[in-house]
């Protein structure tokens, strides 16, 4: 079972918005462009990255939706208490 992961995000405050980003990345909009210009979290200063982390650091949706979700395709909007995350794995060990 994998025990770290390396991912992405987009955290926004309205779903509508979330929804909005996840169409732009399916039509081939970059992630990280795109983090930059809306996420709410600082981590947009560098394209979303929160870098490689352990299972069981970030809050139990993220988590599950990071060790369950597909590899290298956008996931979410998955709700939290921060608001709407769109998330991008880059990597799963």
């Amino acid at each position: 079972m994998e025990n770290t992961a390396h991912a992405l995000h987009i955290l926004v405050k309205h779903k509508e918005q979330a929804d909005d980003i996840l169409a732009q990345l399916k039509k081939g909009a970059k992630f990280q462009t795109l983090a930059k210009k809306y996420s709410t979290c600082p981590s947009k200063n560098k394209g979303g990255d929160l870098g490689e982390f352990k299972k069981g650091m970030m809050v139990p949706q993220f988590d599950k939706a990071v060790f369950t979700g597909k590899v290298l395709e956008p996931i979410g909007p998955i709700k939290t208490k921060f608001g709407y995350h769109i998330i991008k794995v880059l990597y799963r060990t």
